[in-house]
């Protein structure tokens, strides 16, 4: 017997603040290991999909939030378990021991999850929106985190305005 699809799956975000410019000596080893880690989440068992930018490999050149100093990546995974093993093993466990070489520290969210349907793509304006929320109302089953994670279901935002100060700048 075949298991049944997948109702949802899980997006997940994750916007950096460059310390420097991609083409800089400083962010030198971050760009040379950006094909293989892609290519290990790629190969990841529960890997759905990733976000790419123009020239079809990594998503550096998309822009998010107007902020030339932001970058995003963006994914789709079975569920949280997948994206976990994936994101503290191999190659991807040592960038991420690395990531004050390459990226400043910001005071609000800039990492969110949420569940899709199955088959859904999200666009940078939705990861916009979802972390935008998670600085606003904090972890709810629209945006939330994996030390705060929510079940699959369908979730709506909640209205509100965006407090001052939680914006991408330093």
């Amino acid at each position: 017997m075949t298991e049944p699809a997948a109702v949802y799956e899980l997006a997940q975000v994750n916007l950096g603040r460059l310390k420097a410019p991609l083409d800089s000596p400083r962010l030198k080893d971050f760009v040379a290991n950006l094909d293989p880690v892609n290519a290990d989440a790629d190969g990841a068992d529960g890997f759905v999909w990733r976000l790419q930018g123009e020239a079809g490999d990594d998503a550096t050149d998309v822009p998010v939030f107007g902020d030339s100093w932001l970058i995003i990546n963006m994914s789709v995974w079975r569920d949280t378990d997948a994206l976990t093993a994936y994101m503290y093993q191999g190659r991807h466990r040592e960038m991420l021991a690395r990531r004050r070489e390459w990226f400043e520290r910001v005071r609000e969210a800039m990492v969110a999850l949420w569940w899709v349907p199955a088959g859904h793509r999200p666009t940078v304006a939705e990861a916009e929106s979802r972390v935008l929320h998670l600085r606003t109302h904090g972890p709810t089953p629209y945006a939330f985190t994996l030390r705060t994670p929510f079940p699959p279901r369908g979730a709506t935002p909640l209205i509100g305005e965006v407090p001052e100060g939680l914006g991408c700048a330093l």
